[in-house]
């Protein structure tokens, strides 16, 4: 595995070196970009800030029972669950990606927002060396601890390239399985007569989310990632490629860096969480199913008393 790794980076440096020759690149900038990458090898640590944002198609949102109003309320909200700012603390072998923590305004956090609150990761820690990942999560007043092994993408490395600050990028591709409970890939159901019509494939892989709504199986991931700093971390559980992933595009998300600090005056240790119930992710999820049964029941009963 670390063998593997240490091939990948030097093809993986290799290839961005040719592309800074191609762009004649001058002699001095060449050997200064060398000696960056190099000096990794020593002990350091590093921050990243990164924002996230997922766009939401709300024109199938509530049909013709939903206002304009209400859908534009529903955007909102959607919006102050899944545009935030995360901080990603790294070294060689470990990191922390949290979110920054902010004033919450006066009267948030109700209906919707409280409920998708508890659908929001909080920290997740990945250590590459112990290949371990684990998550603090907070789910209707019980903390717990989602334990697993880190999630593994088999990339794939192209030769594209673009800028992101002063950071020279270059292009990976994979194809991830999505969560059943990622809300940020949720999407409208297809209805028939879109189906029939051939204007939208049904997906028979979907999970589905309610009669309406429904979660992809699989998305294709594009990440963009710097050799120049030789660190095989990335925000959330993204990882494993030769250089410190800038950003990420998966289905209607968008995960971009900001800003990056190296070698901090303040130097953070970073270590695994430790408070919670350990669980896994697939005992975790069975517990969020469970608990959104007893509400489905609950709201539906309340329903029916109205009508009746």
């Amino acid at each position: 595995m670390i063998k593997q790794y240490v091939i990948s980076l030097n093809n993986a440096k290799l290839t961005f070196l040719i592309m800074i020759l191609k762009k004649k690149t001058s002699l001095i900038g060449f050997i200064l970009l060398l000696f960056s990458t190099l000096s990794f090898a020593q002990n350091f640590q590093g921050k990243a800030y990164y924002f996230s944002k997922t766009s939401a198609d709300m024109d199938g949102w509530g049909g013709r029972k939903m206002s304009e109003d209400q859908k534009k309320k529903i955007a909102d909200r959607r919006r102050s669950m899944f545009e935030k700012t995360y901080i990603l603390t790294f070294d060689r072998e470990a990191s922390t990606y949290k979110e920054e923590e902010v004033l919450e305004a006066p009267g948030g956090q109700r209906g919707f927002g409280r409920w998708g609150s508890s659908f929001s990761a909080g920290m997740q820690y990945k250590n590459i060396k112990s290949q371990q990942f684990l998550q603090d999560q907070e789910f209707f007043g019980k903390q717990f601890l989602i334990s697993d092994s880190l999630p593994k993408l088999e990339w794939k490395l192209g030769a594209e390239t673009k800028q992101i600050g002063q950071y020279l990028c270059m292009k990976a591709t994979a194809i991830k399985t999505v969560d059943e409970f990622d809300w940020r890939s949720m999407r409208r159901k297809p209805k028939s007569k879109e189906v029939k019509e051939g204007n939208i494939k049904k997906d028979s892989t979907a999970t589905a989310v309610s009669e309406s709504l429904e979660i992809p199986k699989e998305i294709e991931v594009t990440a963009w990632y710097t050799p120049q700093i030789p660190v095989s971390q990335g925000p959330g559980d993204f990882w494993g490629l030769p250089g410190l992933i800038l950003e990420v595009n998966t289905d209607k998300t968008i995960i971009l860096c900001s800003k990056i600090i190296m070698n901090p005056q303040e130097k953070v240790e970073i270590k695994a969480p430790e408070k919670g119930t350990v669980v896994s992710r697939l005992t975790y999820n069975e517990t969020v199913k469970k608990k959104m049964e007893e509400m489905r029941s609950m709201y539906g009963g309340r329903r029916n008393n109205r009508r009746n």
